[in-house]
């Protein structure tokens, strides 16, 4: 039950692996840890028994019912905690699966030595087969080292680090785990598969020696750092599954395959040999990296676990359900349904996927292997429902007839798995060349070579960022990012990698190149930062593939003639009084939400707590601000509060998605202070709205009728989101008081005759200054940068008509109207008042 529950499990994450955190992760362990853990740990208890002769009593088996779920509970908190990125939780989780199977070996152990006292009491010989019980013994004493291993990899380690310890995994898990246990029960099952008796059983204690040398030497390779340790005892391991499986498969060529379990079986043994001699010269040719380590998991894990895995439970399911020979054949035969067109579909297919195709070829590839392996469920259960039926007649005593098999076309077969997997090549390839980027050959004759370069994102650069590729050859680009921030690559032919978080890569399949090709980071400035690449076909004709990068042409056309609709609120331009106590704390949560600069001006906004123009801080000289930032956007983003004296290192830090930090400052000066996002491109972060505002009082503060906040920032629209090729070159599309243009036009602010304001002004910029002014008044206080330039009471009556503010700057303006109207306040440099920058207040 347990194995069909995680089968299920692993087809519904397939479907929907695009949606899912870690999906790569995921698809593998639903399988490794869920299925073919679960199936070894189950099939291994009752062959062992078979294998010893020897049957425990019911009354012990409530034990091993708690071991299996035990042991999927830990499967299910080690999911949650990876996928989760809680490395607590995982820990747990890898602890309780280790301790289980340890159990589980523990278990084996004892039982051997039962059934061997057992024989010895009764007179009998020892169990034909047990040597094969330490195959099993040995295989679950490997998978506590291999959850240790996984664990490791959870915390995190450095490339190098990380490398041994993913090969040291595999080892444990796959070559120990899978393997022993695969070797043990094959050299009992396999021969009986194909009628051909006792092979190779004097070789068995040999090869468990072998075996378990060449694991020794692989992880002790690969945790040491030596890969020519680790290819040795590659070789070593590679020699122990020859000795184990040379006498089975001479069989087999005698006796060709007559249904999906022998033949799933025999295809697992060959790509087993083969991944092992292939990664035996990847680690003996080459240095150790991640990449590498993992180069042979799709062989290992569909062509060797998941054929060995369907192709024993095949002859094991109906086998072992019993009720004669009548009844198992029946059941047999249903599960030979379309097992020759499985067979072909999911070799070939993965050998298809393993060549250097197209990337939509390998996807539709990818797909009907796929369906073949999924079949196996509807065939169990097709399987399963004829051995029942086939017992309950048993068991009422009617007599069962010899059961006829069906006839299988197997030439038909062959020839319809050979049909579909080439339709489906000829569709992808189609596909491919319509959407999966533009052709980027030029015509020209392609050579059957192929060119493969790494790519690094770091530091605003793609390195390298000029590839020579020999015109007619394919390229193949596996792109790293090893900046702390998200990036992606795209190329003018429309291949992107999309979003990469720091440590991922991907693998672009751009095909035989015959033009020059551009190639950039698209995360919104990070193009006009410098992270492009430049694609050189030498001895191309000369053409290139340019993507224009240039304004926007999609962007929102501006009316700031519009009239708002008659629900419209305005932001609320009050600044409140500083709150009691001296330690305020915040929570700012980063997104990136839809939102309007103006009237029926539409744009994506980069935004601390939903809005453009985060929240308004207000304190004392001396208070404590505390700020946990949490980042729900798609990209790295950060935060600098120009009001604290810190050490800008860690609270400055950039973080990415998912990630939180706190920052903590003191407020050792008053004045009115910017905050924004310190991601680079800085610019373009403040542009799309990630900016605000901290009040610090000055402790000479006067009492007013009202205060007014005025934070002056500038948008550059895109098709979409902000532009950063408008705010590079520092031409906005609107400049705005407190985030939306002319709003307070729309919506006016209100005093009487003789009340006293005050409005603290702010630049956020990014690039545009302020001059403020209200037509028809003066200012007779003054405040800029921390002190007074102009005070109420000024013995020489002066007075002020702007308060000018660069890009950071601030301050604040006192008044009081002499009589009543409609006074219009607005940015002086009047570009940029007509831009958006503009107000009113109504004085009655």
């Amino acid at each position: 039950m347990p194995v069909r529950v995680w089968l299920v499990l692993l087809i519904v994450a397939g479907l929907t692996h695009p949606f899912l955190p870690e999906s790569r992760w995921l698809l593998v362990h639903l399988f490794t840890l869920g299925a073919v853990t679960n199936s070894i740990v189950v099939w291994s208890q009752t062959l062992a028994e078979r294998f010893l002769g020897y049957h425990l009593p019911e009354s012990e088996r409530r034990p091993q019912l708690v071991k299996i779920y035990l042991l999927n509970a830990g499967i299910v908190v080690t999911i949650i905690g990876v996928v989760g990125g809680w490395f607590p939780v995982t820990f747990v989780g890898a602890v309780l699966i280790g301790a289980m199977v340890a159990w589980h070996a523990i278990s084996l152990l004892l039982l051997i030595r039962r059934a061997q006292r057992a024989r010895v009491e009764a007179g009998d010989s020892p169990a034909e087969h047990a040597q094969s019980v330490w195959f099993l013994v040995a295989s679950s004493a490997m998978l506590p080292f291999g959850a240790g291993f996984g664990a490791v990899l959870a915390y995190g380690a450095t490339e190098q680090a990380e490398a041994g310890f993913l090969l040291a995994h595999q080892a444990m898990n796959l070559l120990g785990f899978l393997g022993l246990a695969a070797a043990g029960v094959l050299t009992v099952m396999y021969p009986n598969l194909i009628g051909m008796d006792k092979a190779g059983v004097e070789r068995r204690p040999a090869a468990l020696a072998i075996l378990l040398v060449g694991i020794a030497a692989l992880m002790v390779g690969a945790l040491a750092g030596y890969p020519l340790i680790a290819a040795a005892g590659c070789a070593v391991y590679l020699i122990g599954w020859i000795v184990v499986a040379a006498p089975l498969l001479r069989g087999a060529f005698s006796h060709p395959p007559n249904g999906y379990a022998v033949a799933s079986v025999t295809a697992a043994i060959l790509w087993l040999l083969g991944s092992l001699a292939v990664l035996a010269i990847v680690l003996a040719t080459g240095p150790m990296d991640p990449d590498r380590a993992t180069l042979m998991t799709v062989p290992f894990l569909a062509g060797f676990a998941a054929q060995l895995l369907f192709g024993v439970m095949s002859h094991l399911l109906p086998t072992l359900m019993g009720g004669g020979p009548a009844v198992v054949s029946a059941g047999v035969d249903k599960m030979n349904r379309w097992w020759v067109w499985r067979i072909v579909v999911i070799n070939i297919g993965l050998l298809l996927f393993l060549m250097p195709l197209e990337s939509w070829m390998r996807v539709g590839g990818t797909a009907l292997v796929m369906i073949a392996f999924v079949m196996f469920l509807p065939v169990m259960i097709t399987s399963a429902k004829a051995s029942v039926a086939g017992r309950r007649a048993v068991m009422s005593g009617r007599t069962v007839p010899d059961y006829v098999p069906a006839t299988h076309q197997r030439g038909l077969q062959a020839t319809s798995a050979l049909a579909c997997l080439a339709l489906v090549a000829a569709v992808m390839s189609g596909i491919g060349g319509d959407f999966g980027g533009q052709d980027a050959s030029a015509g020209v004759t392609p050579t059957g070579n192929t060119t493969e370069v790494h790519i690094e994102a770091v530091g605003m650069r793609f390195t390298p960022d000029t590839i020579t590729v020999p015109a007619g050859d394919r390229l193949v680009l596996t792109v790293t990012n090893s900046d702390d921030q998200v990036h992606d690559l795209v190329l003018a032919t429309g291949h992107d990698t999309g979003r990469l978080a720091p440590g991922e890569s991907s693998t672009l399949e751009v095909g035989v190149v015959g033009a020059d090709i551009d190639g950039w980071c698209s995360i919104v400035g990070h193009r006009q930062q410098g992270m492009v690449v430049h694609i050189v076909a030498d001895g191309g004709g000369g053409g290139a593939m340019v993507h224009d990068h240039g304004s926007a042409a999609g962007a929102p056309t501006v009316d700031l003639a519009a009239e708002p609709d008659t629900d419209f609120v305005a932001r609320d331009p009050l600044l409140a009084p500083a709150s009691d106590g001296t330690l305020h704390r915040y929570t700012f949560e980063i997104t990136e939400v839809p939102g309007e600069y103006a009237v029926g001006v539409p744009q994506t906004m980069w935004t601390y707590n939903g809005q453009a123009m985060g929240p308004t801080l207000r304190g004392r000289v001396g208070d404590v601000f505390e700020i946990t930032m949490v980042n729900h956007g798609s990209m790295g983003h950060s935060i600098d509060f120009h009001a604290g004296m810190v050490g800008p290192d860690g609270p400055m830090r950039t973080i990415n998605p998912g990630e939180e930090l706190i920052y903590r400052f003191r407020a050792e000066h008053s004045g009115i202070w910017l905050y924004h996002c310190a991601t680079t491109p800085m610019a373009v972060h403040i542009a799309a709205g990630m900016f605000g505002a901290v009040v610090i009082d000055p402790p000479s503060l006067s009492a007013v009728d009202a205060e007014y906040l005025m934070v002056q920032s500038d948008a550059y629209l895109g098709d979409g989101e902000v532009d950063a090729v408008k705010v590079a070159a520092g031409t906005p599309d609107l400049v705005m008081f407190n985030a939306f243009a002319d709003q307070y036009v729309h919506r006016p602010l209100h005093a009487e005759v003789g009340d006293r304001l005050r409005i603290w002004v702010l630049d956020a910029g990014p690039n545009e200054p302020v001059a403020f002014h209200i037509v028809g008044s003066q200012f007779d206080t003054v405040y800029k940068e921390g002190t007074y330039l102009l005070r109420a009471g000024d013995p020489d009556s002066g007075g002020s008509q702007v308060l000018d503010l660069a890009v950071a700057q601030g301050g604040f303006v006192e008044l009081r109207f002499l009589e009543p109207g409609i006074y219009t306040f607005l940015n002086h440099r009047m570009v940029d008042g007509d831009r958006g920058a503009m107000g009113r207040i109504v004085v009655g």
